[in-house]
């Protein structure tokens, strides 16, 4: 059988984040006390009115398959929290529910990804971009991205690195692993030379609505025919929900729709109706108020990492990830972080699964853990760098 494998399985890599998560499992059945800031996920749930909502679909036998666009009710939704928040008219008819912002990435790539082509994306980024361009038989250009672009790609980077391969971008803002956003002059730069390149701009916005320090900003405000993913993973609290969605240019709704109807069929449905509830005034309450919290524990981290001799280059804006330098104590970041874990019981990540440029030195930290949790965990780094 090993035999009949793709080929194109030789360009995607493991994820080393579950790696350190399987081995913190197996300390944790041994009796140790893990303290998890590794995977990115909320350590928050779904409000309770959301969890109602769902229950409620069950109980109402709203379990057959949907459209494959989504329910018009979520569509709706979804475009009403583009005007609340980012004062943005998105027609309904450009909003395609997807099964997370995975399965997004994944129609994205299959719609505008021809074999061979390249697509630029920074260097460090999500591991995962990387891989769905590649099986569609496309091919990942990582651009290194220092401290002083943000870690992201800026204009200046597209039009230098852009070849007659190069088809589009995928960038990421706020990013993972960084916690950083281009700024919307920048982004708007980039847009403009793509499409002046006859390109595909994608733009993951997924932690779009945890920023902390500049006014609520959409990709979508500055061109059309971008395709922006977001979903209901971070800010919204349901990561195994598995819901997400994406804005398209209205004339190529039909094609996605086509493949969401082959490779899908659809989202499911109890998690659609339940993600109704989200946008309700009680349930997005408990999301601002979590929000603020997210922000409270990244201005104690940030400066506790920098404090420990960490070099923090960065200060992230969005998301819940600090990107450190931890080469003053290693060269090797991926035996800092095995090493951490083992002997301080503290799950970090290196930088092994962002790309190779910032591979060796950089680790990224979560805070999507309680504030005790990481006051603990500065504790047990402070003793741990003490004998490193």
């Amino acid at each position: 059988m090993e035999n009949n494998l793709a080929s194109r399985l030789l360009n995607i890599a493991p994820f080393h984040v579950m790696e350190l998560a399987k081995m913190a499992a197996e300390l944790e059945q041994q009796g140790r006390h893990i303290i998890h800031m590794g995977i990115g996920e909320p350590d928050f749930t779904a409000p309770q009115v959301v969890i109602d909502a769902a229950m409620k679909a069950m109980a109402d036998g709203r379990l057959q398959y949907t459209s494959a666009l989504g329910i018009p009710a979520l569509r709706e939704a979804i475009a009403q929290y583009y005007l609340n928040t980012y004062g943005l008219m998105i027609p309904v008819g450009r909003i395609i529910v997807t099964a997370g912002a995975s399965a997004a990435l994944l129609l994205a790539c299959a719609a505008l990804v021809e074999p061979g082509a390249e697509v630029l994306m920074p260097d460090p980024c999500y591991p995962c971009n990387r891989h769905f361009v590649a099986a569609f038989e496309g091919r990942a250009k990582l651009i290194n991205c220092g401290p002083e672009e943000r870690f992201q790609l800026t204009d200046e980077l597209v039009n230098k690195y852009w070849t007659a391969e190069s088809k589009g971008v995928l960038l990421a803002s706020p990013s993972n692993p960084t916690g950083t956003s281009i700024e919307s002059s920048e982004l708007s730069k980039i847009i403009a030379t793509v499409k002046n390149k006859q390109g595909f701009t994608i733009v993951d916005e997924i932690y779009q609505g945890l920023s902390y320090d500049n006014a609520p900003f959409s990709a979508l405000s500055l061109d059309d025919d971008v395709v922006v993913i977001n979903s209901f993973s971070k800010y919204f609290n349901m990561t195994g929900w598995r819901l997400g969605w994406l804005v398209v240019p209205e004339r190529i709704v039909p094609q996605f729709e086509k493949l969401a109807q082959n490779l899908f069929i659809c989202p499911s449905s109890v998690a659609q109706y339940a993600a109704l509830a989200c946008f309700s005034d009680e349930a997005m309450k408990i999301y601002e108020q979590r929000k603020a919290e997210f922000k409270r524990r990244r201005d104690f981290i940030v400066p506790a990492l920098r404090e420990l001799g960490f070099d923090v280059p960065v200060t992230p804006d969005g998301a819940f990830y600090v990107y450190a330098d931890c080469s003053r104590w290693s060269d090797d970041a991926d035996k800092f972080s095995r090493d951490l874990l083992t002997q301080a019981g503290v799950v970090i990540v290196p930088g092994l699964d962002f790309g190779p440029f910032t591979a060796r030195q950089y680790v990224r930290i979560s805070y999507a853990t309680s504030m005790e949790n990481l006051k603990e965990a500065v504790n047990r780094i402070e003793k741990f760098l003490q004998k490193y």
